[in-house]
Order: C-alpha cells, then structure tokens, then sequence
C-alpha cells in the first residue's frame, strides 16, 4: 500500500479542492486550527493531479459545483484508479438536494458537508472519516500480512512435504541394487501418463490437476517398502528362489503399513499419502488378477497404481544393472504392449505407446551415470563378498 502523508509525518494531509477563493481561505483556516496540514487545488483536473501523487492525502474535501470538471467527474475518476480509490472524499456543496447527495454517494463519496462551513462540523467529521480510513487501513495491512504468511506456511508445507518424500525414497534407493534416477525417470513417465489419460473418460474424474500433481509428487515411494526386505534377497545378483521371490514380493504391502501407521500417528488422512498408499501397494498388481500383493484385477487396481505398473516395467527393462543387460528402447516398448489388457490396464498400455518416444528422452535425459553403476558393484560386493 502506497503511504500516505500522515503515515510518513504523522500529521494528516487534507486536499481542499474549490474554484472559489473566498471558499477556500475558511477552509484552510479551519483545518490548520486542527492541526491538518493542507494543500490546494482550484481546478478537477489538478485535484487528480495532487491525488495521485505520492506521498497521498489523507482525505479531500471536494467542492461540487466547479467549471469544466465537476466534483463528481473528479470523485469517479478518483475512485476508478487504484492510486487514490481508497482516499476519502467529502464533499463541499451549498446545494443540499437529496438527489445530488445520492449522486455524490453513487459517485463514492463517504459525506457531504455544507457551505458555509461550521469548523467544529467540518473538524469532526474529518476525525471520524479518518479514523475509519485507518481502521480499513489496518484491516487491509492486517489481511495481506495473513494472506503473505499463509502463502509462506503453505510452501513452507509443499517444501517439507517433497523432503520427507525423497528422504524416504531416498532410504528405501540406499537398500536396493537401484539408482537415483530410477526415481526421477519413473516420476517423469507416471506424470506423462497422467496428463496424458486426464482427457480419457475413464480416466478424467480421478486425473484432475491437483491430483496430478499429488500422484507425481507420490510417485518417489512407490518401493519403499523395500526397507523391510533383507540384504541378501534385495540385492541378490542371481536368480531368486521361490522362496527369496515370495519374500521379495512381500515389499508392496510393507510399504503400504508404513504409510498407513504415517496416518495413524499423523491421526487424520492425507491426500497425497492416499496416492503414495495406492502406489506402493498395488504397482505390482496385474489387470488380469495375477499380481501381488493383493490379487487385485480390472478396475479393482487404483489408477495411480495402474500409471506406475508401466512405469516400473519399463524403467526396469531399458536399466542396466551389475546383474543384467538392458533391454532396447524398442524391445521394452513391445514387451509392454504385449502385456495389453493381460498385465496392464488396455488404455494405460496404448498411452505408453503413445507415448513411447517421450519415455525414450525421458530415459535419455536421466541415465544413469557410470558412478552409479560402480557404486552398485561396490555395494553386492560388500554385501556378497566375491560373489
């Protein structure tokens, strides 16, 4: 807010704004025998000018009758600007018609006083418009300082939100045989899937922006439950046994109690928790029933769960690990479309091939570096001795 001159010298300004002299003078007089402080104006078009020049006036008494522009012309351009619509303005008039005074009202005048002028009137009704001009001051400062503090605790919020989310990601990338970026690629093809599917009729009601937004920020811990599973099945080099695979596939649903004993603590529901429940315990479910944890088929599966099965796949396959080669951009893309309407949802999967070639920078763009890989050795290694 623009200060005024009471607020910069603590005694008010008050802009007298009359054609005539000998009105004024009285005026004047009167004011300084308040201790106001006052300028002048004998013309509309000058009062503007003084109006909005910085600092502001506190209040203007605005003569009505005046040649060329007259005080309502001025008094609605005043308030029409964002400069001085919040300056009051009183007006000055020997004509007391009850239509002219709804005019000045309609105009945006707060009163009207009559000339000649009584000073003691004039004075208190100056004191009373200004001291509702600071109480609508501090309200308005009141108000933007509340909206200001609300926008900071509200990014505040978002910033500590997306911290827990990688730091608990990040715990679960410490126990896998994964990388970083495995992360970041397959937050990048949920969002492009999402965005894709928010036009989709099926997909529409559940894909809204804000929903969106939640399941990408969700995305990162779709494995975290891997934190329960032991070193020596996580990280295995070779082929799981049956018994190493039924442990593996336990991870899903770890991760979803973690989350929901999150919720009990937090002791109400969360909405991007919801979206990070869905995607933890059910990115390994099947569109035909076959998957795990939960058996779960068709529409049965969330749909942020049905965006991150194909995500995962695909990150899965292109990735080189220490125990496998990476499969070709092109062979993945069929695996996956081969697994239509058996493994994946059918409209998921023709999205995905839709959108194959932004997969493919996406990948491109958040390849693992070397270290990375040398790093994986280095861990099975410590882990497996010479294995």
């Amino acid at each position: 807010m623009t200060p005024t001159i009471a607020q910069e010298s603590g005694q008010p300004t008050i802009l007298v704004v009359d054609d005539a002299p000998e009105s004024i003078e009285p005026i004047v007089q009167c004011l300084h025998t308040g201790h106001y402080r006052t300028r002048i104006a004998n013309s509309g078009e000058r009062a503007i000018a003084l109006a909005s020049a910085e600092p502001r006036p506190d209040l203007i008494l605005l003569d009505v009758m005046m040649p060329g522009m007259d005080g309502y012309t001025v008094c609605r351009h005043l308030k029409s600007s964002v400069e001085t619509r919040d300056i009051p303005v009183i007006f000055l008039t020997v004509r007391n018609d009850e239509c002219d005074e709804q005019r000045g009202f309609d105009a945006g005048a707060v009163d009207y006083i009559a000339k000649p002028i009584s000073p003691p009137i004039v004075l208190t009704r100056i004191r009373t418009h200004l001291t509702l001009k600071g109480a609508r001051d501090f309200l308005s400062d009141r108000n933007h300082f509340l909206e200001q503090e609300v926008d900071r605790r509200t990014r505040e919020v978002g910033v500590i939100q997306d911290a827990t989310i990688m730091a608990m990601a990040s715990l679960a990338e410490t126990r896998d045989a994964e990388t970083g970026n495995h992360i970041r690629r397959t937050q990048k093809y949920v969002l492009a899937l999402a965005e894709h599917l928010r036009e989709h009729p099926r997909f529409g009601p559940i894909l809204s922006d804000e929903n969106i937004h939640l399941i990408y920020k969700s995305a990162p811990l779709h494995d975290i439950g891997k934190v329960g599973i032991p070193d020596r099945i996580l990280l295995k080099p070779g082929k799981l046994t049956p018994d190493e695979f039924e442990i593996i596939k336990r991870h899903p649903a770890l991760g979803e109690q973690a989350i929901v004993a999150a919720e009990r603590m937090l002791g109400l529901s969360v909405t991007f928790l919801r979206f990070a429940k869905e995607i933890s315990g059910c990115h390994h479910e099947k569109w035909d029933g076959s998957g795990y944890p939960k058996g779960l088929a068709g529409n049965e599966i969330p749909v942020a769960a049905r965006l991150m099965a194909i995500a995962d796949v695909y990150d899965a396959l292109i990735s080189e690990r220490v125990y496998k080669k990476a499969f070709s951009h092109d062979d993945a893309v069929d695996l996956i479309r081969s697994g239509r309407g058996s493994h994946f949802d059918p409209e998921v999967n023709d999205a995905f091939v839709a959108l194959s070639d932004r997969f493919r920078a996406i990948a491109r763009r958040y390849a693992d570096p070397q270290a990375d890989l040398d790093a994986q050795r280095e861990r099975l290694r410590l882990v497996f001795g010479s294995e």
